[in-house]
């Protein structure tokens, strides 16, 4: 059987990503994993509760009875979700990686600065309402306490070194107009991993959620053909 681990992203949850788990779940007979790390309900407190070893521990835990149940495990992650992704295929056996958006770096301060200028107009043309990105970044800022954006960066620091140690076979995707992710992160990952089956690409005109940018069918037929034509 193969099996499936998809991580979500920093002060996000298993819906940012539900795309992507519906699309597995619904084409393929996988077991498909897709655990909410602790402290990601949506709530300050809860996200203040916790520290990055409990993200870390939670997905090790999946990701080991996944490997329990299954021959073939791929790993999937998604902004910060594909660092401990990262993390996670240096110390276990996996067959594949793919990294969407994965925060080696964070802020890219002239595609952000491009947002807000566009949401500025936006916001005076009465439209901000609209935006479905502003949506997602508000909610995000309003419910992200400072402890835990610190235990963000801690992990990030933690584990760039790793990023030279993957050895499995990675797909790396990144929107060139993220604002949150800058592509130098993506461009980062591919140079450090030592794996000779690696393959980079970039979505032009997707931002952070690269599946929110009209991208969706083209970002799931890169993932498809980089797992399925392995088999």
């Amino acid at each position: 059987m193969i099996g499936c681990l998809i991580l979500h992203g920093f002060a996000g949850s298993r819906e940012d990503i539900q795309e992507i788990e519906t699309h597995f779940t619904e084409k393929t007979n996988w077991l498909v994993y897709v655990p909410d790390l602790p402290g990601h309900d949506g709530t300050k407190d809860s996200l203040k509760a916790v520290t990055y070893k409990h993200w870390l521990l939670k997905a090790k835990y999946a990701l080991e009875e996944l490997l329990e149940r299954c021959d073939t495990v791929y790993l999937i992650g998604f902004s910060m979700g594909g660092v401990i992704a990262s993390y996670l295929s240096v110390h276990y056996r996996v067959d594949r990686l793919v990294l969407i958006s994965a925060a080696a770096f964070y802020l890219n301060p002239k595609q952000l600065a491009s947002d807000l200028t566009g949401w500025a107009v936006e916001g005076l043309r009465g439209e901000l309402s609209e935006d479905e990105y502003y949506l997602l970044y508000r909610d995000k800022l309003q419910n992200t306490p400072v402890k835990a954006t610190i235990e963000f960066a801690k992990m990030v620091r933690k584990i760039r070194p790793h990023f030279s140690e993957i050895s499995v076979p990675t797909l790396i995707i990144q929107g060139e107009k993220d604002g949150l992710v800058p592509v130098k992160s993506a461009e980062y990952i591919y140079n450090e991993i030592r794996s000779e089956d690696k393959e980079i690409y970039f979505f032009p005109e997707a931002k952070h959620y690269i599946w929110h940018s009209g991208e969706k069918e083209s970002l799931l037929k890169r993932i498809d053909q980089f797992l399925h034509d392995k088999q």
